[in-house]
């Protein structure tokens, strides 16, 4: 095998181990959920926008019928006056046709704004639910995320155990242990030995001792033989 096909075989295993470390699964996770939480916080911009801008709308649009409203108050008081003899009928028919057509104005504002409210507010409705969506997407993944970091606790320490496993020979250990075993019962035959003989000795000597005693006879006349001495009495 030439050097550079060692060198290339080298440099692909630790091309490969660097891929495996990338795809760390829990890292993955991680990062997959910060980008959703990024994701989030721009939708809820992009939510906050839509919904104030469709209150907005419908102020606006409120304000509109509100003046339109006005405008044809103003008509009927101009009518009024004309009524009254207080202003030229062609005058007060002239002004309050004006009033009118500027109430029609407010009122085309109005309905026109009122149309860009109800689309503001369904764009605001499908953007909210895509956003609960995406919080109970991001909930749901932290919560398989935490699942998956205690699996790869405990794989990590199945793993470590079976790697300790692998490194005990049982056939040795199991000789190691007949070994110990012999040499124990070597052990203890030997103290019972020593003692036997201990027990054997201590036996021979009392029966020496038993055999240079006198009789009790013998000890009875040798004690009154020493009393009658002691006392002065001769025999």
């Amino acid at each position: 095998m030439s050097v550079f096909t060692r060198f290339f075989r080298v440099a692909k295993a630790e091309a490969h181990s660097v891929v495996d470390k990338l795809e760390d699964p829990i890292k993955m996770t991680e990062q997959g959920i910060r980008d959703l939480k990024r994701d989030l916080q721009g939708a809820m911009t992009s939510l906050a926008q839509v919904k104030a801008a469709a209150i907005r709308l419908k102020k606006d649009a409120d304000d509109q019928k509100k003046l339109a409203s006005d405008f044809e108050r103003k008509a009927m008081l101009l009518l009024q006056k004309m009524q009254q003899g207080s202003l030229e009928q062609a005058e007060a028919e002239r002004l309050a046709a004006e009033a009118l057509s500027k109430k029609e104005e407010a009122m085309q504002r109005a309905t026109s704004l009122t149309s860009d409210h109800r689309a503001q507010q369904k764009m605001g409705d499908q953007l909210q639910a895509k956003v609960q969506k995406l919080k109970q997407t991001i909930t749901r993944y932290e919560n398989e995320l935490i699942t998956l970091r205690a699996r790869a606790r405990t794989a990590e320490s199945m793993k470590k155990i079976n790697q300790q496993m692998t490194k005990v020979d049982s056939n040795s250990t199991i000789a190691m242990l007949e070994k110990m075993k012999d040499k124990v019962m070597e052990q203890e035959s030997l103290a019972e030995a020593y003692g036997d003989m201990a027990d054997s000795t201590a036996g021979l000597d009392d029966q020496i001792e038993k055999a240079l005693e006198s009789p009790p006879e013998e000890k009875a006349a040798d004690s009154l033989a020493a009393l009658k001495k002691k006392m002065g009495i001769e025999k």
